[in-house]
Formats: structure tokens, sequence, C-alpha cells
């Protein structure tokens, strides 16, 4: 008798697999906010009295984490991230209600991070303190900037004086509160100055808060921004601006740990190191994004963006309201693992890659050999470190490792 052998059990046999699942954080995404900054791309919706449907949305949020469980079924979730938009405006009592169903549903990890963000126009002292009760123990605050010409110029509602109490409120509710701040911005009369981008760091360094992220501005398509274009510090004055945030904030005993995030020792985020790391995450909520590891395959979801068909699918199907999902092919998956990687300042143990990959590490040799001959890189058989100028030119190591297109 001729043994028959199928297509599918020698592809099987091919396809990477993974010895185990990467750790699960959750990503909620509550996309309302007061005012659409100009520079801002994320999925982010001006509130009105009567286009935000709370209590619809929070109904709709644990319809779809119901849905979305057969995916992740008996997997421990180790962070939780509230984005937006701005999450804060959402009252606590809806927050208690989401993190209450999440306990309900998952097994959520003792002592798990859970980070909400706001914006110091949102802030309200009782409401802060009813966040931490409802579950919240890490704050992450859009502070952007200290100094109202650059707040204005940014379409920020709050101002200087609004962004520092706003801070203080936060500190007397949490002990793990994160400043986000953004260099090399706009003013209404002229660019951003590098003493004006040291005062913003030594003020939010003055608080002492254990985390603090850098940002440079960026002109993101589908902004304001990009079609009308502010005037902005040059790419000299805003890598001065770069290199004197790096010293100011490791002087001040904070590790640039992630390309743009600097924490004191220990307070790194945990939610976002497993992105890094190429963890997994579902993401509900509209527009929210996924990352789901299988023994066989990773995959790739988007939600319904727009609120209006999302909470309109949540409640008429059975299927979580997707509007994209795909699979990480294998030529795939080196390089989004090495996008996420590389912007690790300690970079990431080689037998990580092989981990969350299920490739083995020879299957970027050929890359991570260009990458080390362009002082990009250092290696040995146990970790793989961007060097300074791989950092500073992270886009030029990432083109490395970019896939080979295929086809005419």
């Amino acid at each position: 008798m001729t043994a028959v052998i199928s297509l599918s059990s020698i592809l099987g046999s091919q396809a990477p697999r993974l010895q185990a699942l990467p750790p699960l954080s959750l990503y909620i995404h509550l996309p309302w906010c007061v005012k659409k900054c100009p520079y801002c791309d994320f999925n982010s919706h001006e509130a009105r009295s009567s286009n935000m449907p709370e209590e619809d949305y929070v109904a709709a949020l644990i319809r779809d984490l119901e849905m979305a469980l057969p995916q992740i079924w008996g997997r421990k979730v180790v962070s939780v991230f509230f984005g937006g938009g701005t999450p804060s405006l959402f009252s606590a009592r809806s927050i208690d209600t989401i993190l209450t169903a999440v306990r309900t549903l998952l097994p959520l990890e003792h002592l798990a991070e859970v980070t909400l963000e706001a914006n110091p126009g949102t802030v309200e002292a009782q409401k802060f303190a009813d966040f931490r009760a409802a579950g919240i123990n890490r704050l992450s605050l859009g502070i952007q900037s200290f100094n109202p010409g650059h707040l204005q110029a940014l379409g920020r509602i709050h101002d200087g004086d609004e962004a520092r109490r706003a801070v203080e409120i936060a500190q007397k509710n949490f002990d793990n509160v994160n400043l986000d701040l953004m260099y090399a911005l706009p003013n209404s009369a002229t660019e951003q100055t590098l003493d004006e981008a040291r005062q913003d760091i030594t003020t939010a360094v003055s608080y002492g808060v254990p985390h603090i992220s850098a940002y440079h501005l960026t002109l993101e398509p589908n902004t304001l921004f990009h079609r009308y274009p502010p005037s902005l510090p040059d790419d000299d004055l805003a890598a001065e601006m770069q290199v004197m945030i790096e010293q100011t904030l490791a002087y001040s005993g904070y590790t640039n740990y992630e390309t743009s995030a600097f924490a004191q020792a220990g307070r790194e985020s945990r939610h976002n190191l497993n992105y890094w790391l190429f963890g997994d995450y579902l993401g509900i909520g509209a527009g929210a994004h996924s990352k789901i590891s299988f023994a066989d395959k990773i995959v790739r979801q988007m939600r319904c963006k727009q609120p209006k068909e999302y909470l309109a699918r949540t409640a008429d199907t059975m299927d979580a309201p997707l509007q994209e999902q795909h699979e990480v092919g294998r030529d795939e998956r080196g390089f989004e693992f090495m996008m996420n990687a590389l912007r690790l300042t300690a970079g990431f143990a080689t037998e990580m890659f092989q981990q969350r990959t299920g490739l083995p590490i020879t299957a970027i040799q050929q890359q991570l050999d260009t990458a080390e001959q362009r002082g990009l890189i250092v290696r040995d058989h146990q970790r793989i470190t961007p060097t300074l100028a791989g950092r500073r030119f992270l886009n030029d190591l990432l083109q490395i490792f970019l896939p080979e297109k295929t086809g005419a």
C-alpha cells in the first residue's frame, strides 16, 4: 500500500510553532476626548453630550470581551491599559464596572499593573480618588508641556497651572504616575527653544514621578498639523533637545529603557514592556488592535473604528466586531519582533526571539550580520543590543529587517 502524505501535513511541519505562549495584556480603548488635538492620529472623537453613550459603550466593551474569550481562554492577564481618547472623561463608576467584568471573566495576575490615561483638563480630585478605589493603580498624565504658549499651539485644553495642579492631585492618589511630554514643539510666535524644552523636563523631574515619557512631535498623516504644518525646530535643534533630555533624566536617576521612555529603578511600564518584547495583547473597544498567539499561528486584529458601528456590531452579532484580521506570516514575524524589541535600550535575550516568533535566530542571520557590520547592533550568544548609533538611526536599523517583497 502506498502511503498518502497530505499537503497540510507537509506545510504544518514547516510552519513555525511556539513552544509556549507569551504574556498577555488587555488594552481597553475609550475613544472620546474633549477636543481633537491637531497632531493626534489616534482613533479619537470629540465628546459632546449627545454622542458619548457611556453606559451603552461600557456594555459593548463587556460583550466584546465575552466574545473574545475563546481566543485567550485560560490565559492570565499581566496588565490592563485604558487608552484613548481621554479615558478619564468616563466616570469612575464606569471604570469600576469594566474592571469588575475583567476580573470576573479573566484570571488577572495578582498586583497586575492597571493604567488609566488622563489629561490635565479633566482632572478632579474626588474622581481620581474614585479611580484608585475602582482598581486603577497607575496613572498616565498627558502633560505635553508646562509652557502655555506651546500648549496653546498644540491645541491642548489645559494651561501650565492646570498641568501642575493635575500632577499634584495625581500624586496624592497614585504612587505610580507617568508624565507624557513632547519636545520640538511649535509656539504661537516661534518654535520651541532648547531652554524651553529644558524647563519642561526639569519641571517634570522636580515632581519625582517614577516614569516620564518624552516624545519628539511628529507630523502624522491625516492630522491638521500634517495638512497645515506649523513652524518647528530644525533637525539639529531637535537632536540637541533629545540629548539634553536624555542627559537631564539620567543625571536625575531615570534610565532610558525604551526609545521615548524613562523610569526610576524597577518602575518601567510592564504593559509597554510586554508590547516591546512581542508579547500578546487583546484590544477591545472601537479601533482597538490585538496581537494573539496560538501554538501554530500569530493573529493581528483591529476592531471597527467608528464608535457607532462598534456599538451596532456588538449589539447585533455573535462575533467580535472586527474590521480587519490577518495572520502574521513567517517572513513578517522576524521584522515585527525586531521592530518592537530594538526600541529597548538594553535589547533582548537572544532566546527570546525563538520563544516569541517560533523561528530560530538563524532565520535573520544575514540581517544581523549586516546590522553589526554597520555598527547598529552589538551581540553575543546571549543578547542583541542596539548601539547608540542604532538607537539614533532606528529607522535605518529596522529597514535591514524588512521582509523582501516577492512577485512582480
